[in-house]
Formats: structure tokens, sequence, C-alpha cells
């Protein structure tokens, strides 16, 4: 267990905790989920009319004209399906915005857990050299002993005690670096610098999983698919767009005129009128050329992604394959050996039968391989949370916000 010192409450977390924690805490996770409510904010302007013009004309009584009032209420009209299109467009775009913080998650889950093991690592490691350290200080006091006796040299003392303080330095550094990583994740966990953190529990064993084809749930291919549909949808509102608006209005008048200066004579009438524009000279073209040539962007990018993404998870795959048997092959077969050959060395020098060097270069051997193996376990897990990560398993599955494209 690792503990971070600190006068407050501390925060004891698990592996398997740490994704929910950086879900709920993560700071730039909460600014990214605005970016949702902006998007759901323009899905409500999107796909209404424009709003109706009034209007108001006045012309005064002269010799040859009767005074005017003339108001007027006019309306734009699509007759295209733009406006369907643009609530269309808008939805995708609030599908995409909520992908967008699920692949956000995605990848500050895997870096905060990748942090958590190696902090957890790193306490198994400062624990090895905490026994060993011990180990090395009742040598030194051994070797010592004999010394002012005049039963070995006392370069041999010398020497017993030197290893013994290097052992304590290396335990120093990986003290440092633990602060280090320390730093790195508690802002991911909304934590201050002062907090304090425990890990509870134990990595999970090592057992390697099947490639399977769940990475096609990942929120960035999900996000990669939306983008397609957006753009899909996109050129059709821009081909939608070839044709105005028809401004359909009515209009109504008031006049008045002093026919001799005892009689007023007031008259009104009432109309209709209606603007169509003539698509003669700007059909968006540019515009529709553009939203083609994004949509085809956007299949070639979900394209490289998914080639990405298997890579990705096969390459982990075989980097946790490649650990676990590194692991195990120190740990079940290298190891054991060490330790008997040690153990022996340690006996035949206290009978005076070898050098101090010997047992030095034994016990180096040693914490070599214990290291390596703690090593090992620990880059396994690294490239376990890199599979989890390129397979999508860090967040629950995201159904599509829309049908998958067919390419055309």
């Amino acid at each position: 267990m690792l503990v971070a010192a600190s006068s407050a409450p501390a925060l004891t977390l698990s592996l398997a905790d740490i994704g929910m924690q950086v879900r709920a805490a993560h700071p730039t996770l909460k600014a990214a989920r605005l970016a949702v409510a902006e998007a759901r904010g323009r899905q409500l302007g999107a796909g209404r009319l424009s709003n109706p013009e009034f209007g108001y004309g006045f012309q005064n009584q002269s010799n040859v004209s009767p005074q005017t009032g003339i108001f007027s209420i006019d309306q734009a009209f699509p007759i295209t399906r733009r406006l369907s299109l643009e609530k269309k467009l808008t939805s995708q775009l609030v599908g995409a915005a909520e992908l967008e913080v699920r692949d956000a998650e995605r990848r500050f889950i895997a870096e905060a857990q990748s942090l958590a093991v190696q902090l957890m690592s790193l306490t198994q490691q400062r624990a090895l050299r905490r026994q060993q350290t011990a180990l090395a200080s009742k040598l030194s006091d051994f070797v010592r002993g004999r010394a002012k006796v005049g039963e070995i040299s006392a370069l041999d003392a010398a020497q017993a005690q030197v290893d013994a303080q290097r052992l304590l330095l290396e335990t120093r550094k990986l003290e440092t670096t633990t602060v280090s990583l320390l730093g790195q994740l508690k802002p991911m966990l909304g934590l201050q610098p002062t907090d304090a953190l425990n890990f509870s529990g134990d990595l999970p064993p090592l057992a390697v999983p099947g490639m399977g084809a769940g990475w096609m749930q990942r929120a960035d291919y999900q996000l990669a698919q939306t983008k397609i549909a957006a753009a899909l949808t996109n050129t059709n509102l821009a081909k939608a767009r070839r044709m105005q608006d028809v401004t359909v209005g009515l209009f109504a008048s008031r006049e008045m005129q002093d026919v001799t200066p005892t009689h007023r004579e007031r008259t009104g009438f009432l109309g209709f009128r209606i603007s169509i524009p003539l698509p003669f000279w700007n059909r968006n073209q540019g515009e529709i050329a553009e939203k083609t040539a994004s949509a085809e962007r956007a299949w070639l990018e979900r394209e490289a992604l998914g080639k990405q993404i298997i890579s990705e998870a096969e390459t982990a795959r075989r980097e946790m394959q490649a650990n676990a048997d590194l692991a195990h092959e120190t740990r079940d077969k290298l190891l054991p050996l060490v330790v008997e050959q040690t153990d022996k060395l340690e006996k035949a020098y206290e009978q005076g039968q070898t050098n101090l060097l010997t047992i030095l270069r034994a016990r180096e051997q040693r914490l070599q391989l214990e290291a390596a193996a703690l090593d090992a376990v620990r880059d396994f897990h690294l490239a376990r949370i890199r599979y989890e990560a390129a397979t999508g398993k860090h967040a629950p599955a995201v159904p599509a916000t829309s049908s998958t494209p067919t390419k055309r």
C-alpha cells in the first residue's frame, strides 16, 4: 500500500476505482462536458424559420396623390429540406460532442491508471530495497564484528557498509520518483498537492486476453462514424442551399384624399406578393464541393483510425504476453536458483570458504532479478491498460448516435 502523508483524511482507491474518480473529478473533463451543453444550445436554434418581417410605409397627401399608409408582413419559406437537415446536423453534432467527452475519459483514465500502476510497482520496489538494505546491514554488522577480532580484512567491512549505503540511496531515489508521479496523478483525481492518497488492493493476475472485435465501440471510432454521418448531412444541406428561400407577403393600404374642402374620400386595398429567387449565377457549387471533399476525408480518417486501433490493441496484447512470460520465467525458474545459490554463498562466507566480493555480486544478481520480475509485472499491467484503452474497455460502450453510414 502506498501512502502520501497529509493531515487531511486520505482518499483510498483501488486500481478499479481510478476510472470512476477520474470521471467525477478530472477538471478537464468537467470543462469538456460544457461543450455538450454548447452543442445542445445550438440545437435549440437550428431548423427554425426566420422571423417574419413587418413593414410600414407612409406618404402624405399632395396635389396629385392621396395620403397613403401601407402595412406589410413577409415570411421566408424554404422550398428544400434545409430546415430538417439543419435539425439533423445539430443532433449529430450533439452526439459527436458527447463522444468526444467519452474519448477524453478513455484517454485520461488510461493515463491515470498507468500512473497508479507505476506507483504501486514503486511501492513493491521500495519494499524490496528495504529488505535488501536490512540484509546488507546485517551482513555489514557481521563483517564489522569479524573485522574487529581480526578474522577478516577491514576492507571487507568497509565494502559491506558501502553496499548497504548504496541500497539506501536507491530507496531514496525511488521515493523521489514516487513524489513526482503523485504530483502528476493527484490533479487528475481532483486532489490538491497536500491531499493524502492511498492505494489499496493488489494488481490483477497476469492473464492475457484474446483479441476481440469490441474496439469498434471505442468512443473515438464511434466519433469517426458520427463525423461521416454529419459530413453526409452537411453535403445534403449544401445542396439544399442551392435554392434560396421563397418570400411570401401580405400588404394592406389605407388611402385618404380631400376631394373638396368639405368632402374627404377614403379608400384602401389588400394585396399578396411572392418573391422567388432565380439560381442563375450562384448554385452554391463551392460549398457543395467543399462538403463533398470533407465527407470523403471523414471516410478515410475512419479507415485509418480502425487500422491504428487494431495495431495498438495487438501490439499491447503481444507486450502483455511477452512480459507475462518474462515474469513467470524470472520468478519461477531463475529467481529460486539465484536465491538458493546466494544462501549457500552466505553460509560459505560465514565459514570463511569464500570472499565478500562473491557474496555482494550474488546479492546484486538476486536484487536485479527480483527487480526485473517486478518490472515485468509492471510492464504487463501498463500494456494491459493500453490494450483496454485501445479496445475501449475503460468506458462503458456507447450506442451509435446514428446508423452506420454506407459509402456510396
